[in-house]
């Protein structure tokens, strides 16, 4: 296979901190204190699978507005013992009882984006088990501890997790009371900076960790008692009951019980996948399927491979106009057609064609589009009915919604987590944990957590790929991406920020490799994203035409695009994603993260 030569970059790239470099490891995630813990993880010995699930766990703890135990995530593994990337699903299904009559009957026509109705079977637990089983070496009691550590004794509250609580506290005070009882010690918001422990959620890990050692010293039998633990003792027990008992206010303005029950839970467990790939320029693109957005950039690349974007600037407006016009096509064709794949048939091989996506090209101009315009394949997909957001966020506000992103202006909203790591052997983790937020649903008093609420991403529509339906799968935006150069594993990669995440990762990728720039380079240059597409939360409205800009872009570039047609919003200078990347060039391991958010960092020797 022919390898693209990646040219030069320009001495001029300004870099916020070094590409970080050694041959022993290297762990980036998107907060400092579950970067130490996992570069701690492999210096104790453990491999690149046991540090993400200890990174995993203590993420959980440290950006409790971001991702919790309740939540859901995909993992992208290259083992090098198998020889292949893998995708694990931690993505939980609908409950049974999740029908769209029930959703109608409570007179609902989109599912509300906090609260109980939107609650999946919470696949993070199980994920991270499978993991650990399967790949990772050490024991539960070694990747849970830091964990319980900062939840039973406190770590330092983050600015964007105050701001968060913030926005939520009179929600808490006036219809959550057990969320409340965690996040307003004293019933005041805490400080950031403050040092802020959750010892619900450490006494329930701990429950867990005793109750996987009555298996005795064999660490498979200490993770399987774990899962059962988790999906049929106390944990679903808990959950079950307060989805029986509790009406929640939600984002709909009225209180709803939820159909999540300790059976559902019980039935369902995660599951190892093989990826989706895309092949451009010498690498190949590994992403997990439609029942996530993944697929959106390897569609991207599939029309992109048209254009001849090396020497392009990548901040002038040919590159960005080129991009976001075929993130447009890409992600039009993301809303009619993706949807589980275990229950609707997904057009993936028409999708990524050289065929179809010579004919979509077609439709990439000199003036921006304005319209959605998803592909057409005979047999397949659903007509599209488009929410535009005019007077919709006036809904929003104290009750909260959605998936939290920073890739809207004038909200304070956080996003999600990411991480990636490489170890000393080549083995490499991407993943993206989510949901559970804080903010999400209210705490499970006897847990210290609350549900996710992925099942917002469900429509309430008959005869749409991604319609609701028990067992199913919400198509969800995690979307971690791991990539092989010259047929070897070279690269982790990802960003929070829900239906932006596949625009700011194919970005990063497009710069790293037309633009020549190294990890950390790519990751601090100037970045966009467009609104144009329906966001996948509630209440799932459109933006057409805008796209949103880092001031940091050139005013020269600025002007062109509005020229061609963008509405152009201006977001700060540092607003845009929160990327982290690690690297396999043997025999280095590379890492990078993101300066936005002023707390994502890469470690490594």
């Amino acid at each position: 296979m022919k390898i693209a030569q990646i040219p030069k970059i320009n001495p001029d790239t300004f870099t916020t901190r070094p590409e970080i470099e050694g041959t022993f490891g290297v762990v980036a995630s998107t907060h400092w204190i579950a970067t130490a813990v996992g570069m701690a993880i492999l210096e104790k010995g453990g491999n690149a699978f046991d540090a993400g699930v200890a990174t995993a766990f203590t993420l959980q703890v440290v950006e409790p507005h971001l991702n919790g135990p309740g939540g859901d995530v995909p993992i992208l593994v290259h083992d090098v013992r198998r020889g292949k990337t893998e995708v694990i699903c931690g993505q939980g299904p609908a409950p049974a009882r999740a029908t769209i009559a029930h959703y109608r009957a409570q007179g609902l026509d989109i599912v509300p984006g906090t609260g109980l109705l939107a609650a999946c079977v919470p696949g993070t637990f199980d994920a991270w088990m499978l993991l650990l089983r399967d790949y990772g070496t050490l024991s539960l009691a070694d990747v849970l501890s830091p964990a319980i550590a900062y939840a039973q004794n406190g770590h330092p509250l983050l600015e964007r997790a105050n701001a968060t609580i913030a926005t939520v506290a009179d929600l808490f005070r006036t219809y959550w009371p057990t969320s409340a009882a965690v996040y307003l010690p004293g019933g005041n918001v805490p400080t950031t900076g403050s040092l802020f422990a959750n010892p619900a959620l450490a006494g329930t890990y701990t429950r867990i960790l005793q109750e996987a050692e009555k298996a005795g010293g064999d660490r498979i039998a200490q993770i399987e008692r774990a899962r059962r633990v988790w999906s049929q003792g106390f944990v679903a027990e808990a959950v079950d009951r307060f989805f029986r008992t509790q009406s929640v206010m939600d984002v709909s303005g009225s209180p709803h019980r939820g159909v999540l029950t300790g059976e559902d839970m019980a039935r369902w467990q995660a599951h190892v996948e093989a990826p989706l790939t895309y092949d451009y320029h010498g690498y190949t693109v590994c992403k997990a399927g439609p029942w996530s957005q993944g697929p959106v950039m390897l569609q991207q690349l599939a029309l992109l491979k048209g254009f001849d974007l090396t020497g392009l600037d990548p901040v002038g407006p040919d590159f960005i106009h080129l991009q976001i016009e075929c993130a447009k096509l890409a992600y039009a064709d993301r809303e009619k057609f993706y949807g589980d794949p275990a229950f609707v048939d997904v057009p993936m091989q028409t999708l990524l064609s050289d065929a179809y996506n010579d004919e979509r090209r077609r439709l990439v101009g000199e003036n921006a589009s304005l319209e959605l315009r998803p592909g057409s394949v005979e047999g397949f997909g659903a007509v599209l009915a488009l929410r535009r957001e005019e007077g919709q966020r006036s809904a929003v506000g104290a009750l909260g919604s959605g998936e939290p992103t920073v890739g809207r202006l004038g909200e304070v909203r956080g996003d999600t987590v990411h991480f990636d790591i490489v170890d000393h052997a080549g083995n490499m983790v991407a993943a993206t944990p989510s949901g559970g937020w804080l903010q999400s649903s209210p705490v499970i008093p006897e847990l210290g957590f609350g549900m996710g609420t992925r099942a917002q991403m469900f429509w309430l529509e008959d005869n749409h790929p991604a319609s609701l339906a028990p067992g199913k799968r919400p198509r969800t935006t995690l979307s971690p991406t791991i990539a092989l150069r010259g047929g070897k594993p070279y690269l982790a990669w990802g960003s929070p920020g829900g239906d932006q995440q596949d625009q700011w990762i194919a970005q990063y990728f497009l710069r790293h490799v037309h633009a020549g720039m190294n990890l950390q380079e790519a990751m601090d240059a100037p970045a966009w994203h467009s609104e144009h597409f329906p966001i996948s939360f509630w209440p799932r409205t459109a933006r057409p035409g805008v796209l949103v800009i880092e001031s940091r872009v050139p005013d020269a570039t600025i002007k062109e695009l509005r020229k061609r047609g963008h509405e152009v919003e201006i977001g700060p200078a540092w607003s845009e994603g929160r990327l982290t990347a690690a690297a396999r060039v043997d025999p280095f391991r590379r890492a990078a993260a993101n300066p936005r958010g002023m707390q994502g960092y890469a470690a490594g020797r």
